[in-house]
């Protein structure tokens, strides 16, 4: 399966027809580039790097995400089975904020922001399910 299937797939309703993921990108964890992403998503390779530096201050001072000023809920990157970090973006000029998702794989980032009033929860459940199989297939 090519990077851009995995974006189509997390892009598709849950299975009970929900919209969840609106943006998802795949990067690189070692070159710190952009694998694959949804149309618009445009992660940089200076935010990849900064979400595999310590995390320890973005509780205080979040990341930036496609250009996205985040802060961060809560961090699972390096926990066993879980391996996801929560974030929401700020409040941006319509008064809209979003759910955003990062997911680690042996060798890549998934990177997913949710749709406007989508909680994390479904977000990072969908995105586990793929960061779970490609970690077993040793991606």
């Amino acid at each position: 399966m090519s990077w851009d299937q995995y974006i189509s797939n997390l892009l598709t309703p849950n299975e009970d027809g929900s919209m969840v993921i609106q943006h998802a990108a795949i990067c690189g964890i070692a070159t710190e580039s952009v694998w694959a992403s949804s149309t618009g998503f445009n992660v940089t390779p200076e935010e990849i790097k900064k979400l595999m530096s310590n995390r320890a201050n973005f509780s205080k001072c979040g990341p930036f995400i496609a250009g996205k000023k985040c802060m961060m809920l809560r961090d699972d990157l390096d926990e066993e089975k879980m391996y996801t970090l929560q974030l929401r973006t700020s409040t941006d000029a319509e008064g809209n904020n979003y759910s955003v998702c990062v997911g680690k794989t042996l060798s890549a980032l998934i990177i997913v922001q949710g749709y406007k009033d989508v909680s994390g929860g479904p977000i990072c459940t969908k995105l586990y399910k793929i960061v779970d199989y490609l970690r077993e297939q040793n991606i």
